[in-house]
């Protein structure tokens, strides 16, 4: 039996690669050409910038809505009302809901890179469809084609990164995608200031704002076939072999054997198990990781973020500003989203999670409760819009700069390796849900009761969001995925006492 023989028949021997990958089998590869040329860091950013286009066009569709809503209510347009503006920009996020969920399983089944390929497919059709919509009905329904691809994008770029990155650079290239994210949300909202300045009187300028987002998907989608595979998916697949190869690209030489050596390990103690299913969930500390990873999903949409992105500029209108001002304000709020999360991805490697998800969420509810006094005592007041800007500024500075890419972060490394996928899936599902909710039923609240009450009840929802983040998450930072899951496996087979609990917020438990 050849090398490459022995290789695929042994995958689930951890010792097995320290013996057998000679360096003739390493000269070998290398004279195939499948060894990428780039030094490991400089992949490693290919691999990142590439595959985050997946999150720019998740922020750009996700953002576009915000200024051609109001274009697109207009009676010779779509003619809208709160009620059919709530299902245009929502009808994304239900197709969000259930891309997330069937994306995980997906990506689980065909791989990461591959799913990525379907998606920029997606966006790309999605795109164009909504582009030339006659209706609302046809609206509705491509909008809900591209929330598929949304959903998607948002479970398996985070999923492909994490498996992708070495642990000290988890939480940076991760967070990347959160960057890509906002990147797309700003230049969403710069296009739409441009193109309402310049062609706003033209009826079907929202038909541009929308064009714009089928770009990125063709890039997506012609780089993605030069990227490789998750490594830690190829090794669930038997496929061992091509694994060392692309861990050999992203890692030094021992660093890759060592890395190999682990997952083949935590593979080898799930080996016995079946297919993930939902009944992996009945064991109690994987329910209770899902439980965790749920809560987490639905705290960082009750903070109010995409009411501010897919609203803003109809709150600043509301607050007192013209159409084409709110527009141009807008911007701000995409540049403050962008910067914030630069500011993030410095933090990643120097904060511990928790406590930077906690100061996130108290900078939130705090900018909420603010607004909802500002619009309460400076009513009718000229400087109120001014207020209402500033104070959305600060909002997205704490949202986009902690808690939003934290809880992105969370949820790509606290699911185990044989469910991560639907896990992760489960819990982006009820994100998205939650998203859905609140975007249906936004814009119907601020028309019936206003700007002061509507952010009140996201001020109560902010402070129990807090309870739930300092009571059960768990700390993640400085530990590889494979520490992660021993940790909680460990922490699930282990006898309670009632006088001495086990904390699952502490990874080492040991």
């Amino acid at each position: 039996m050849d090398v490459r023989n022995e290789i695929t028949a042994s995958k689930f021997n951890p010792n097995f690669i320290l013996q057998k990958v000679s360096n003739r089998e390493a000269e070998l590869l290398n004279k195939s050409g499948n060894v990428q040329k780039l030094s490991p860091k400089l992949f490693l950013r290919l691999v990142m910038f590439i595959s985050t286009f997946g999150g720019l066009l998740f922020g750009y569709d996700t953002g576009v809505i915000n200024g051609a809503l109001p274009y697109m209510a207009k009676p010779d347009q779509l003619n809208l009302t709160p009620l059919t503006e709530g299902l245009v920009a929502s009808s994304l996020l239900f197709g969000a809901a259930l891309g997330s969920l069937t994306s995980g399983r997906l990506s689980d089944h065909i791989g990461r890179r591959k799913n990525i390929l379907n998606l920029a497919a997606l966006f790309f059709i999605a795109a164009m469809g909504c582009t030339f919509a006659p209706s609302v009905n046809v609206m509705v329904f491509f909008r809900f084609i591209l929330g598929l691809a949304v959903g998607g994008a948002s479970v398996t770029v985070p999923t492909y990164l994490a498996e992708m990155s070495p642990a000290e650079n988890r939480g940076r290239m991760v967070t990347q995608n959160e960057f890509m994210i906002v990147l797309g949300q700003f230049l969403a909202f710069v296009f739409n200031a441009v193109l309402g300045v310049t062609l706003g009187e033209s009826g079907h300028v929202w038909r541009y704002m929308l064009a714009i987002c089928s770009l990125p998907a063709v890039v997506l989608w012609l780089g993605m076939l030069a990227m490789p595979e998750s490594p830690r998916w190829l090794v669930s697949k038997g496929r061992v072999q091509e694994a060392m190869t692309v861990l050999r690209k992203a890692r030094t030489e021992a660093r890759a054997e060592n890395e190999l050596k682990e997952i083949q390990g935590m593979l080898t103690a799930e080996a016995h198990m079946k297919k993930a299913t939902l009944k992996d969930f009945k064991i109690p500390w994987v329910r209770r990781i899902l439980l965790i990873g749920i809560g987490l999903a639905v705290v960082q949409q009750l903070t109010g973020i995409n009411t501010i992105m897919y609203y803003g500029t109809q709150i600043l209108e509301k607050s007192g500003f013209s159409a084409q001002t709110a527009l141009l304000a807008n911007t701000v709020n995409g540049l403050t989203s962008v910067l914030a999360v630069v500011v993030s991805i410095w933090l990643m490697g120097k904060v511990r999670r928790i406590p930077m998800l906690l100061v996130g969420l108290a900078g939130t509810t705090t900018s909420l409760f603010l607004i909802a006094m500002a619009s309460r005592l400076l009513e009718g007041s000229p400087q109120l819009p001014y207020v209402v800007l500033s104070l959305t500024v600060m909002f997205l500075a704490f949202m986009q700069g902690t808690a939003g890419p934290i809880v992105w972060l969370l949820l790509a490394e606290i699911f185990p390796l044989r469910v991560r996928g639907l896990g992760m899936g489960l819990a982006v599902l009820c994100l998205w849900l939650t998203n859905f909710l609140i975007g249906l039923t936004f814009p119907v609240l601020l028309a019936d009761v206003g700007l002061f009450s509507t952010f009140m009840v996201f001020v109560v929802l902010g402070i129990c969001s807090m309870i739930f983040v300092k009571v059960y998450a768990p700390e993640t930072k400085d530990y590889s995925l494979e520490e992660l899951e021993e940790s909680f496996r460990n922490h699930g087979n282990c006898e309670i006492m009632e006088n001495e609990p086990v904390d699952i917020k502490n990874p080492k438990l040991n």
